[in-house]
């Protein structure tokens, strides 16, 4: 039983991407506003009100924007970019992990960790 499990560990290692095994593919993207409590909306989706942690898939692009009453909307905008490290460690273990990797998406990296919006008052 014990030879089976090593046997599948290395299996799941050989034919898995670094950034698969290592990073998967989400990434938490911590928001936060001044004055706090601004909802935030990602995609035009709201997803809550800030102080918040949100997992967002790394191989995406995103548009976030904070609102709260009395105050101007601030946009952001969060891309995707491949990370670099990843392909060189799929290099370095073989040729399936970097096929793998392309085809997760798992190797994409946010351009961001996080975004802190100071909002501006609206004059009425």
């Amino acid at each position: 039983m014990k030879k089976f499990i090593a046997v599948m560990l290395v299996f799941s290692f050989v034919f898995s991407g670094c950034a698969t095994i290592f990073k998967g593919s989400k990434r938490g993207i911590d928001f936060a506003s001044d004055p706090a409590g601004a909802q935030v909306f990602v995609n035009g989706i709201a997803r809550g009100s800030t102080p918040i942690s949100i997992k967002l898939e790394s191989n995406k692009s995103y548009d976030i924007e904070f609102k709260r009453d009395g105050y101007a909307t601030k946009t952001y905008h969060i891309s995707s970019a491949v990370g670099g490290g990843w392909i060189v460690l799929d290099l370095i273990f073989g040729f399936v992990p970097l096929i793998v990797d392309a085809a997760t998406g798992n190797w994409m990296e946010l351009d961001q960790d996080n975004i802190n919006a100071v909002l501006e008052k609206q004059n009425k």
